[in-house]
């Protein structure tokens, strides 16, 4: 049974974006399109080299903010601001969702890429607000992006988080690899699988998954 391997967890770790709400939901489509114009705006290139900039520094620093504060010194707070104030009128709540997260024994947290007053908003407008013992964004990790291990370290610290207790829910499978590191169970939640050593289990629904834990 699934719920074996995590009988030892007592501190539960979510990713907000896709992992909380169904990539149906498209919101990063919304986010994508704000850093665009964003980038087009602050660095003053036209659209197709905003695109090429945002995934090149998706893809070399972890997210496009940390690539735009290491190469044009960009300040983080606007920027973050500006790339969230998106619609979440497509989010619906989910109850049987917020049920089976409510019966995990321990700590609960959300930990995002995004910034924490995004994540709030998206989890009111998914019925999971109150359900979080704490919820993290790139701010308080000084900026440092998943996937970079000093930056979970940073998240873990201020959660008095034992990773060797701990389990990880992700959808961006690159994200599990320094939590697999550090001792965690690592579930990727993604449509399709995407086999690696640091991925214990996959699932392409989480409310389903979390319900073989929870009973």
């Amino acid at each position: 049974m699934v719920a074996t391997h995590f009988s030892h967890v007592r501190a539960w770790v979510f990713d907000l974006d896709n992992t909380l709400y169904p990539p149906q939901a498209r919101l990063f489509d919304q986010i994508e399109k704000r850093m665009t114009a964003w980038v087009m705006q602050e660095l003053d290139v036209d659209r197709a080299e905003a695109d090429r900039l945002r995934r090149e520094y998706w893809a070399t620093y972890g997210t496009t903010l940390a690539g735009l504060m290491q190469v044009h010194g960009v300040d983080p707070g606007p920027y973050l601001d500006d790339v969230h104030d998106i619609s979440l009128d497509h989010l619906e709540p989910d109850a049987a969702l917020a049920a089976h997260i409510r019966a995990l024994p321990g700590q609960r947290i959300v930990y995002t890429n995004g910034c924490a007053p995004y994540a709030e908003r998206v989890l009111a407008a998914r019925g999971l607000a109150g359900l979080f013992d704490a919820v993290y964004g790139v701010e308080h990790a000084d900026y440092r992006p998943k996937p970079e291990r000093a930056a979970f370290e940073t998240i873990f610290a201020r959660a008095g988080i034992d990773a060797a207790r701990a389990a990880m829910f992700e959808d961006d499978a690159r994200n599990l690899a320094a939590p697999h590191a550090m001792g965690m169970r690592t579930v990727h939640v993604a449509p399709e699988p995407q086999p690696a050593p640091h991925i214990h289990h996959h699932t392409a629904d989480l409310r389903d998954f979390l319900s073989q834990l929870t009973g």
